[in-house]
């Protein structure tokens, strides 16, 4: 989820995705190289993201590095999944679990 998040606003390298992660959560998710790696990998075979062919700035970039972007099926799969956790969250307020700005 972290990493279709960290796609939905445009395509990004494995470090920039690992950035903007720790970045969103402030720190309280770290996505180690091997575990980003491995779900990319996953990722690209179910056709959730697709890697980019264009670079955004071959000059200043660095040609080894991978950018990737969000697949139709992705964007899908991360609207999805967001509007279920959107009605997890809206079923916990109702139960008194949350208040409006977080736990009770």
């Amino acid at each position: 989820m972290y990493i279709l998040l960290a796609l939905a606003d445009g395509e990004r390298h494995g470090y920039g995705i690992m950035r903007e992660v720790e970045a969103r959560t402030g720190g309280q998710v770290n996505l180690w190289p091997a575990t980003l790696y491995g779900a990319i990998k996953r990722m690209l075979a179910a056709g959730l993201i697709e890697e980019e062919s264009t670079r955004p700035d071959p000059a200043s970039d660095d040609k080894r590095r991978k950018y990737y972007r969000l697949a139709e099926r992705g964007r899908q799969v991360l609207a999805s999944e967001t509007a279920r956790l959107a009605q997890i969250v809206e079923m916990a307020r109702a139960k008194d679990v949350l208040d409006s700005t977080g736990p009770v």
